[in-house]
């Protein structure tokens, strides 16, 4: 594969193939093999987040995995959403967020508003 643009499945799977091998070679900086590797990880980011873009995760789950990190209870989101009644109801997805509620997670807890401003995932109760 020479300097042409990756354009479909086969070229990805060439680039990555070609992208590997000179990783593992382990070129110099300013060496032509790293100035190609260079040029191969941005090509096949391009095409990546073009053909298989990531989707934002659900709002709820990025409360709860911020909540994970930072060892937060469901009372320490008081502040954000007003009443622990409220916490529960958003959490358990019978409450849509706020935009106050948005506001005050993005700046406290630094969860992007792009992804809060998201509808919620909804779940199916399983009855089985």
């Amino acid at each position: 594969m020479n300097s042409k643009s990756i354009a479909n499945d086969a070229d990805h799977q060439s680039a990555l193939a070609e992208l590997t091998a000179l990783l593992e070679g382990d070129p110099p900086n300013g060496s032509p093999q790293a100035e190609r590797l260079e040029w191969l990880s941005l090509a096949i980011d391009r095409y990546e987040t073009a053909h298989y873009p990531i989707a934002l995760p659900d709002p709820v789950d990025a409360i709860l995995f911020r909540m994970e990190q930072q060892g937060l209870t469901r009372r320490d989101l008081v502040p954000y959403m007003g009443s622990e009644i409220k916490v529960a109801e958003v959490l358990t997805r019978k409450r849509p967020l706020s935009l106050p509620m948005i506001r005050k997670l993005h700046r406290g807890l630094g969860i992007p508003a792009d992804v809060l401003i998201q509808e919620p995932r909804l779940f199916e109760s399983a009855t089985a």
